[in-house]
Protein backbone atom coordinates (compact mmCIF):
# COMPACT_ATOMS: atom_id res chain seq x y z
CA UNK A 1 0.00 0.00 0.00
CA UNK A 2 1.72 3.83 -0.73
CA UNK A 3 0.48 6.51 1.05
CA UNK A 4 2.10 9.23 2.24
CA UNK A 5 3.24 9.30 5.93
CA UNK A 6 3.57 12.58 7.84
CA UNK A 7 5.51 12.91 11.39
CA UNK A 8 3.33 14.53 14.47
CA UNK A 9 3.66 14.47 17.69
CA UNK A 10 1.31 14.28 20.46
CA UNK A 11 1.48 13.41 24.24
CA UNK A 12 0.05 10.22 26.01
CA UNK A 13 -0.01 9.29 29.51
CA UNK A 14 2.07 6.50 30.86
CA UNK A 15 -0.19 3.59 30.85
CA UNK A 16 -1.10 4.52 27.08
CA UNK A 17 2.84 4.76 26.15
CA UNK A 18 3.63 1.36 28.04
CA UNK A 19 0.16 0.14 25.98
CA UNK A 20 1.39 1.24 22.99
CA UNK A 21 5.36 -0.20 23.81
CA UNK A 22 4.01 -3.66 24.34
CA UNK A 23 1.64 -3.82 21.59
CA UNK A 24 4.36 -2.49 19.23
CA UNK A 25 6.75 -5.48 21.23
CA UNK A 26 4.09 -8.24 20.48
CA UNK A 27 3.17 -8.00 17.14
CA UNK A 28 6.37 -6.77 16.30
CA UNK A 29 5.30 -3.57 14.58
CA UNK A 30 6.61 0.16 15.50
CA UNK A 31 4.74 2.01 17.65
CA UNK A 32 3.02 4.23 14.70
CA UNK A 33 2.23 1.01 13.07
CA UNK A 34 -0.18 0.36 16.17
CA UNK A 35 -1.08 3.91 16.12
CA UNK A 36 -2.37 3.61 12.22
CA UNK A 37 -4.09 0.25 13.40
CA UNK A 38 -5.47 1.54 16.25
CA UNK A 39 -7.11 4.28 14.71
CA UNK A 40 -8.17 2.59 11.40
CA UNK A 41 -9.93 0.42 13.65
CA UNK A 42 -11.90 2.66 15.50
CA UNK A 43 -12.89 4.57 12.54
CA UNK A 44 -14.24 1.32 10.78
CA UNK A 45 -16.47 0.98 14.24
CA UNK A 46 -17.24 4.58 14.20
CA UNK A 47 -18.46 4.19 10.61
CA UNK A 48 -20.77 1.18 11.45
CA UNK A 49 -22.21 2.83 14.37
CA UNK A 50 -23.16 5.74 11.99
CA UNK A 51 -24.67 3.59 9.36
CA UNK A 52 -27.25 2.11 12.19
CA UNK A 53 -30.60 2.97 12.24
CA UNK A 54 -32.19 4.97 15.39
CA UNK A 55 -33.35 2.85 17.96
CA UNK A 56 -36.84 4.50 16.74
CA UNK A 57 -35.92 4.04 13.27
CA UNK A 58 -35.78 0.74 13.97
CA UNK A 59 -38.90 0.19 15.69
CA UNK A 60 -40.63 1.84 13.04
CA UNK A 61 -39.34 -0.50 10.19
CA UNK A 62 -40.17 -3.77 12.44
CA UNK A 63 -44.12 -2.16 12.85
CA UNK A 64 -43.78 -1.77 9.03
CA UNK A 65 -43.14 -5.61 8.41
CA UNK A 66 -39.32 -5.60 8.89
CA UNK A 67 -38.88 -6.25 5.00
CA UNK A 68 -41.31 -9.22 4.95
CA UNK A 69 -43.89 -9.27 2.34
CA UNK A 70 -47.70 -10.35 3.42
CA UNK A 71 -47.43 -13.77 1.97
CA UNK A 72 -43.97 -14.62 3.58
CA UNK A 73 -45.56 -13.35 6.94
CA UNK A 74 -48.96 -15.05 6.78
CA UNK A 75 -46.61 -18.38 5.27
CA UNK A 76 -44.47 -18.05 8.62
CA UNK A 77 -47.15 -17.30 11.62
CA UNK A 78 -49.21 -20.90 9.89
CA UNK A 79 -45.66 -22.57 9.72
CA UNK A 80 -45.39 -21.46 13.49
CA UNK A 81 -48.93 -22.38 14.65
CA UNK A 82 -48.43 -25.92 12.79
CA UNK A 83 -45.33 -26.48 14.95
CA UNK A 84 -46.96 -25.46 18.24
CA UNK A 85 -50.03 -27.69 17.60
CA UNK A 86 -48.04 -30.65 16.80
CA UNK A 87 -45.94 -30.49 20.19
CA UNK A 88 -48.58 -31.10 22.47
CA UNK A 89 -47.78 -32.75 25.43
CA UNK A 90 -48.87 -36.31 26.99
CA UNK A 91 -51.33 -35.05 29.40
CA UNK A 92 -53.25 -32.62 26.35
CA UNK A 93 -55.88 -33.95 24.46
Amino acid sequence: MNYRLVRTSMSLDGMTLKALENLAKKWDISKAEVMRRAVSKLKEQADLEDSRPSPLKALDWLQKGGGLLREEAEKFRAEVKAEREAKRYWWES
